[in-house]
């Protein structure tokens, strides 16, 4: 565990082929296609207004989510890293992963990609069945996942790819099979996220009309503890609650969001968090893509919101965050945040309970009943 959380820089490519039905994220189609060197532009100018607010900082990690940043061109990507080493310290070891789909992957174009610097992807699979693909809106089939993630190994040094479970209909037995498959072609890392019906996507329309049924509680609970199971038995333990991966592969850009580190974030629709003038702020940007670039382009940064955090909103981010982590929280570090440690007897409570572990004599983690029932947990913690 590193003493600092470190530095990211996040950027987001809102555009996507197509929408996917369970997709909440700032993500549009545009069929008559894009100004990629427009936009290029756009995120260097809004980096270097970011830069005037952070001051001078190594970053640990530069991310490009979306959207479908793989529809980007290779040179659109050597734009927008130059521009972030044009503004922050770049070391030669620095993580830099770009998300892709499937069926946008092309050999030529993942080498450009490596050729820019992009050194780790991460591939939105999503499932290893030709049924449930169509369900969940992907536009490509196991067979081209499966294509994709051999061609990822080959050119780039590390690899993640995505799976959604507790899908309609998904039994233990069926999860297990898949996450086996899954596991015989994976490299370092997997995410693994339960499917969540979230409001104001096509799926929140058809859940609440009686036309889909997601496991309920046990039945989640199940397929989460096979996961946790399968996961472990062949090398790649969860580390976070939906992240699994082979000891020094996690991916440093979401460990600096958990161990609640600072990151900058650039493109319409993202969000950042770090430090100015000794107090933690919140940014976030104009998610229209259109009026974002519009915006840029005028005043030199998108950010239409924000806030200084108080103590006890840090305090309550970090706990939150941190649990989330197998490792856990540093107690002093929370301490230092909200200005007192955690109620001794609460937190006696709550490891009778087997929902919460010390770690040694400093951190104290969420034990596996208690990431089951993690938004409870933290509630009754921070209280």
């Amino acid at each position: 565990m590193s003493g600092d959380p470190g530095f990211g820089v996040y950027v987001h490519w809102p555009f996507c082929a197509a929408k996917c039905p369970y997709c909440d994220f700032n993500s549009h189609v545009r069929h008559g296609g894009v100004d990629q060197s427009r936009f290029a532009a756009a995120f260097r100018r809004e980096m270097a207004a970011m830069r005037a607010r952070t001051g001078p900082r190594t970053v640990s990690s530069i991310f490009l989510g979306g959207g479908t940043p793989s529809l980007m061109d290779p040179a659109t990507v050597g734009a927008v890293l130059e521009a972030v080493a044009a503004e922050w310290t770049v070391p030669s070891d620095v993580e830099i992963t770009l998300e892709a789909n499937p069926s946008s992957v092309e050999a030529e174009r993942f080498r450009g990609y490596r050729a820019a610097g992009v050194n780790r992807v991460s591939l939105g699979v999503q499932a290893l069945d030709e049924k449930d693909l169509r369900f969940l809106g992907r536009l490509h089939t196991v067979e081209e996942a499966l294509a994709a993630i051999r061609l990822a190994r080959e050119i780039f040094p590390r690899l993640s790819f995505d799976l959604i479970y507790a899908r309609p209909g998904q039994t233990v037995a069926a999860w297990r099979a898949e996450l086996e498959a899954a596991i015989a072609h994976a490299a370092d890392h997997l995410s693994l996220y339960q499917l969540t019906i979230e409001e104001g996507t096509p799926f929140f329309a058809l859940h609440r009309a009686g036309k889909i049924a997601v496991p309920d509680a046990e039945e989640a609970a199940d397929l989460y503890e096979a996961t946790q199971e399968v996961t472990a038995a062949h090398g790649l333990p969860a580390y976070e609650i939906s992240n699994h991966a082979v000891p020094g592969a996690e991916s440093r850009h979401n460990l600096i969001y958990w161990r609640y580190g600072e990151y900058v974030g650039v493109g319409p629709g993202a969000h950042g968090r770090f430090v100015e003038d000794g107090r933690r702020v919140v940014t976030f940007t104009e998610r229209l893509p259109e009026r974002w670039l519009e915006m840029v382009e005028e005043s030199g940064s998108g950010i239409v919101g924000g806030e200084t955090l108080t103590r006890a909103e840090e305090a309550d981010e970090f706990l939150l965050m941190g649990l989330r982590l197998v490792e856990g929280i540093d107690l002093e570090r929370y301490a230092r945040l909200s200005g007192r440690p955690l109620a001794p007897e609460r937190v006696r409570i709550l490891r009778e309970e087997g929902l919460v572990a010390p770690v040694g004599e400093t951190r104290l983690r969420a034990t596996p009943a208690g990431m089951v029932v993690l938004d409870a947990l933290v509630a009754d913690l921070a209280r």
